[in-house]
């Protein structure tokens, strides 16, 4: 007797009332299209969990894929089999006596179906003297047993898991709409946006290419990083913004403290711009408080003047070493540390304000007029659609 299902259990979604069914069909879509390699599998929705059943396929590589899938609590390996007590004797010895390195185990018996004869306690030490009874080298231990076999009573099946494993936790991508991720190609955006992922929202990134300042390594930066995030959620749209022409015009006629506000604000414009396009409600930004020039409060304040979009900020409180963590546990850090610089890097003043005047960088934006310059870009704006199957296709092809 072999496993032939996995159990997804949800985290946060079994606390959702009326819009629980929202978030469940969006998990099931989410894991179709994670597993659709998998063209033997099938999955079953109920209301408190799913069940992938098997059919034979390997389920550790599936495990792996949905161990990266936002609204997935945790996952276990399970055993079906039917609700007559001989049936989960022998479903409970199999899967205890297959597992490497055990010597001591505990039962747990989680009776749903109250309509099963025997209580949870009482059917805990029933099964349990029965595998004692059929092995010689195992021992109970209630306390730190190295398995505890899960025995879960259905209405129409027992269900019996070993380990319960991790997953990624919070929402599933596409419950919660959509953002605009601001991606520079360091390690703050990306993290960013997968934090923004872990709470239901899908991505798409706008990048702010210069070049020949920027070089095409650096662009490719980003779309790799894009490429990371798909991981977690599927297809991300990169709407790369032909930036040399603005950027050397506010180099040029705004004064150099000034000019890396006036560059952030005519981002952030740009990014409205694109994002009511896409139908998209919301900006994300890599910012945390006080790391850079650009990120005091009172820089913060002057930016956001160009925009009523809401601005998301998940990294606004936390320490770089944590921001770091996180980069290095998605796998994006190795990426953004590549040495190509992006246009904010290149353009940087040497003494930038960290205190700027909302009036007095109005004042110097209403001197010039860039009017032109901003549908001009607009209109060369490059969108780029990446994707897992892309991803794939690039690593093969680097084999070759």
């Amino acid at each position: 007797m072999q496993y032939d299902h996995i159990i997804i259990r949800y985290g946060e979604i079994a606390l959702k009332g009326k819009n629980r069914k929202v978030f469940t069909n969006q998990l099931s879509d989410n894991i179709a299209k994670k597993l659709k390699q998998f063209s033997a599998i099938k999955i079953s929705m109920h209301r408190d969990r799913m069940y992938i059943v098997l059919n034979g396929e390997n389920p550790k590589k599936i495990i792996e894929k949905c161990k990266n899938i936002f609204g997935i609590q945790s996952l276990s390996l399970a055993v079906k089999t039917t609700n007559e007590v001989t049936d989960i004797k022998e479903a409970a010895l199999n899967v205890l006596t297959k597992e490497p390195n055990v010597k001591t185990f505990k039962v747990t018996t989680k009776r749903a179906n109250k309509e099963f004869p025997i209580g949870s306690q009482e059917f805990n030490h029933v099964l349990g003297g029965h595998l004692l009874s059929n092995t010689n080298d195992y021992k109970v231990d209630v306390h730190q047993p190295d398995i505890e076999i899960r025995v879960d009573i259905r209405k129409k099946a027992t269900y019996i898991t070993s380990k319960k494993i991790l997953g990624a936790g919070g929402l599933p991508v596409g419950s919660s709409g959509k953002t605009l991720l601001l991606m520079s190609g360091g390690i703050d955006s990306p993290v960013a946006g997968y934090l923004t992922m872990k709470r239901g929202v899908q991505v798409e990134a706008i990048h702010f290419h210069s070049p020949p300042y920027t070089s095409e390594r650096a662009k490719q930066k980003v779309l790799d990083l894009a490429e990371r995030l798909t991981e977690f959620g599927g297809k991300v749209k990169v709407h790369v913004v032909p930036f040399t022409k603005l950027q050397q015009k506010i180099y040029r006629e705004i004064p150099h403290g000034y000019s890396m506000t006036v560059m952030r604000r005519m981002m952030l414009r740009i990014s409205e711009h694109i994002a009511k396009q896409e139908g998209i409600l919301s900006l994300t930004t890599g910012e945390s408080l006080g790391q850079v020039a650009s990120q005091t409060m009172e820089s913060m304040n002057a930016i956001n003047e160009v925009t009523n979009f809401p601005i998301i900020r998940p990294l606004i409180a936390m320490d770089k070493e944590d921001i770091i963590k996180i980069a290095e546990h998605i796998e994006t850090y190795e990426i953004s540390i590549r040495p190509f610089e992006d246009c904010c890097t290149v353009f940087v003043p040497n003494a930038p304000k960290t205190k700027p005047k909302t009036d007095k960088v109005k004042y110097l934006e209403e001197l010039i007029d860039f009017t032109n310059d901003f549908s001009e870009t607009i209109a060369n704006v490059q969108t780029i659609e990446v994707s897992e199957e892309e991803q794939k296709k690039k690593d093969l092809f680097d084999l070759l």
